[in-house]
């Protein structure tokens, strides 16, 4: 599988920048003995304890926007937010402000905010800003700059993010002049922290493409002969994009100065860099004074080379090409402890060599060291749901949250598996090993007894969490073999496959054989939950299709009747006047068909689908899902527990099972930060910041963007 490591650190917009901190994990080495076979858990376990918090909160804050709106921080709580702190007089903030415009689209989809804060300017300078500019998102007139001294802004144009629980996660206080389109940099670079769909630029080798390499011509840092790549066509290549003092790409170059020489020199890849500054002789200085000096380096003055392959993210960027001209992998940063192991892996297959098996010796791999023997599994395994898995729970302000976190990733609970805190991007989602064991066969050999992965299915799929699952005729959607004709695919073909990933399933309740009877059949046994129910807006969802003259419209019917067009239901020829039972969104349409369950003599448990002890934001809302989709009820996904709670009439917990208490339903979200908390350092986390950004160091070479947020593996990239 052509496998572009996520970006698993804050790096720069636009060379040259500051590049972060990395995080910690377990060091990758030899494998471990193989793990015998044991019985499957029920579901991976939630934690005992919250997490500890790595993000300082942000301060808190409130103001006015231009149409009268109160705004706070506490009210931005259960979303990611992105604060635009801006003067409007200043030339950065249209530069801003146009990054941002496209991410505004993507407000309700991706279930984030946008807040703009303006300072430093009068009124009506801001409303021609606003206008000019198409902002389409609340903006905050604080003329007096009460809000940004409060975060301790030392900059008139900044963007600031916050994850659901109210977290400094990054943030930008320069931004780029120079290269081919700066505000696309800062676009994709804001996509990528607040994890958003990304824009392809340059190459595309997302979904296991291996496109041809952008040949080119190029000035050497050495002088002499131009560099043609085209004269490399018949032998392995590493192309590195670097900043001479960026710490992480001396130690990428350290690693390969230490490794290319360990493969057979007739084999053995051409190592070529790029540097990102033209600054000829501190570049010459830089490398010959730490002893990197001994590959050749060419110069993009022009940024035509990043240009055509995409490398404006940050550095180091690196990609391998094969023999034949095509990009084969691409890897984003340096400094986690897993990237030694995977480039080595990754050098060995693209020189021909023997591929040692560098699994990790005390937990979790990840998809990516699978991936470079097993090219066609880990490709399909990028068209199905659980690549996606953990972009659910970012969505929905759920991926610090430990009861949901466990079935979106790989080894949670288990030594060396994925933890929230210090995070592991490398572990997210569904994996191979969460289907296959830690390692796989090689470290695991009898995690999967007999060729049967249903206890690993079942221990998320299950009745609490996953309605209507059945492992006979789900397995052929997801098993490695069964769709590995996918792979095959024209690209065209497999965005549509993802495009689809995601939509409710129907029918998912109740037996296939049932029929529907009506909810006037089930008042007798359920006098006070049909009570409840005859007072919402279920029991009259005709009055409103009545109100737009579409109560004749079967598309429409559909969600606004019971069983539409199924044995029982509400036939697609009837009407109204001859099945008014039918004629409103009753019991069954949540339930299930109830035939066999109000039958003479039917087992009253097992007929019907009780939903009381059901996971509200997976199991309920595939029911709900069904009719309150994007197209007819946009946000309600993210808003489906409040919703529910609204239509709630049962006595039992939703995904408990115990009994329900008053209020206990509404999922609990961190409280506002006290005032007092939030201000007793007001230049805390954000001035400190932005302060050591913009201090000299041999990271940030002229000109760096300041850039702040967590550590650096903190923020992968967005799908």
């Amino acid at each position: 599988m052509l496998a572009r490591v996520r970006a698993r650190r804050l790096l720069g917009l636009l060379a040259p920048l500051l590049v972060l901190a990395c995080g910690e994990a377990g060091e990758p080495g030899a494998a471990l003995p193989a793990t015998p076979a044991k019985p499957a858990e029920a579901r991976p376990a939630a934690s005992t304890s919250e997490p500890k918090r790595t993000q300082r909160p942000l301060p808190s804050f409130e103001g006015v926007t231009l149409e009268g709106e109160k705004v706070s921080g506490a009210s931005l709580l259960g979303k990611r937010a992105l604060l635009f702190l801006f003067n409007p007089e200043v030339p950065d903030a249209v530069t801003a402000a146009k990054a941002i415009s496209p991410l505004s689209r993507l407000r309700g989809s991706q279930n984030f905010e946008i807040v703009g804060v303006a300072a430093g300017s009068d009124r009506k300078t801001l409303e021609s800003f606003v206008k000019a500019q198409g902002i389409d998102y609340r903006v905050i007139d604080d003329p007096s700059g009460t809000i940004a001294r409060k975060l301790g802004l030392p900059v008139p144009v900044a963007l600031i993010g916050a994850d659901a629980e109210g977290g400094v996660t990054f943030g930008l206080g320069q931004f780029p002049k120079d290269g081919p389109d700066p505000v696309g940099s800062i676009e994709g670079y804001v996509r990528q922290a607040l994890r958003l769909p990304e824009v392809r630029r340059g190459v595309d080798t997302a979904l296991g493409e291996r496109p041809v390499a952008p040949t080119f011509g190029a000035e050497r840092l050495e002088g002499g002969p131009r560099f043609d790549l085209a004269s490399l066509r018949g032998k392995p290549v590493v192309l590195i994009f670097f900043l001479h003092t960026c710490p992480h790409c001396h130690h990428e170059l350290e690693f390969l100065k230490a490794e290319l020489p360990k493969i057979p020199e007739n084999v053995r890849p051409v190592l070529i860099g790029v540097s990102v500054l033209d600054h000829v002789s501190s570049v010459k200085a830089t490398l010959a004074e730490d002893g990197l000096d001994f590959f050749p380096v060419l110069l993009d003055s022009d940024y035509s080379i990043r240009t055509a392959y995409g490398a404006m993210a940050g550095v180091p960027e690196t990609f391998l090409i094969d023999r034949e001209g095509r990009i084969v992998a691409r890897m984003n940063g340096w400094g986690q402890p897993q990237d030694e192991p995977l480039l080595r892996m990754r050098l060995a297959k693209l020189a021909g060599t023997p591929i040692p098996m560098l699994l990790s010796s005390n937990g979790y791999s990840g998809n990516e060291f699978c991936a470079v023997c097993h090219e066609g599994p880990a490709e399909t395994w990028s068209l199905t749901a659980h690549a996606g898995a953990f972009a659910t729970l970012v969505r929905h302000g759920a991926d610090k949250d430990s009861e949901c976190v466990g079935c979106h990733v790989v080894g949670w609970g288990k030594p060396g598996g994925y933890t929230i805190s210090p995070p592991t991007p490398h572990l997210e989602n569904v994996g191979c090993e969460n289907c296959h064991g830690r390692g796989g066969p090689h470290q695991s050999p009898g995690f999967v007894a007999g060729g049967d992965f249903a206890p690993a299915c079942a221990t998320c799929h299950n009745e609490q969490h996953s309605l209507g699952f059945d492992y006979a005729s789900f397995v052929p959607k997801v098993g490695c073999r069964s769709i590995a004709k996918l792979a095959e695919l024209p690209r065209a073909e497999k965005e549509r496959i993802l495009e689809s990933l995601g939509r409710p399933r129907e029918p998912i309740l109740g037996n296939a054989n049932a029929s529907f009877m009506g909810s006037e059949a089930c008042r007798s046994c359920h006098a006070a939950e049909y009570a409840t129910w005859a007072g919402g807006a279920h029991a009259r969802s005709i009055a409103s299709l009545e109100k737009k003259e579409k109560a004749a419209d079967p598309g429409c019917l559909r969600c606004h009747v019971t069983g539409f067009g199924r044995p029982g239901g509400f036939p697609k020829d009837g009407t109204i006047a001859a099945h008014p039972d039918l004629a409103r969104v009753g019991c069954e349409d949540c339930h299930g068909p109830g035939s066999e369950h109000v039958a003479e003599g039917a087992s009253r448990r097992g007929t019907i689908v009780s939903l009381g002890d059901k996971c509200k934001s997976c199991a309920i809302l595939q029911v709900c899902g069904t009719c309150h989709d994007d197209a007819n009820d946009p946000g309600f996904r993210f808003e489906v527990e409040k919703k529910i709670e609204a239509q709630a009439h049962g006595t039992i917990e939703a995904g408990t099972g115990r009994p329900k208490s008053p209020g206990a339903a509404l999922r609990r979200l961190p409280a506002a930060t006290p005032e007092s908390e939030a201000t007793r350092d007001p230049k805390g986390v954000i001035e400190r910041v932005f302060r050591l950004a913009g201090a000299p160091s041999r990271a940030a070479g002229p000109g760096s963007a300041a850039v702040f947020g967590r550590a650096a593996s903190d923020v992968p990239l967005g799908r």
